[in-house]
């Protein structure tokens, strides 16, 4: 069953820590836009860590290469359900 609530926290972390709108989430990948350099990345994870309460292994961070795969590590790794 999908997790509106989570969906809802996961698209806030983007929008938020990268300054971007909800629809033009859908795609995006790492570097696609100016915010979502290095620092952007970071400031990303942080938000998602504090968005599910989490702490996301160093690989999990680097892996995070765009906005559907980070929500394929957050299922398959983090017990968060979409």
């Amino acid at each position: 069953m999908a997790n509106l609530e989570n969906l809802e926290k996961y698209n806030n972390a983007f929008c938020e820590s990268l300054e971007t709108q909800p629809d033009k989430l859908a795609g995006l990948k790492y570097q696609d836009i100016e915010a979502w350099d290095s620092v952007g990345h970071m400031r990303l994870v942080a938000a998602i860590e504090e968005a599910f309460d989490i702490m996301m292994e160093t690989d999990d961070i680097i892996d995070l290469s765009s906005y559907e795969h980070g929500k394929e590590i957050l299922s398959q790794k983090y017990d968060v359900e979409f």
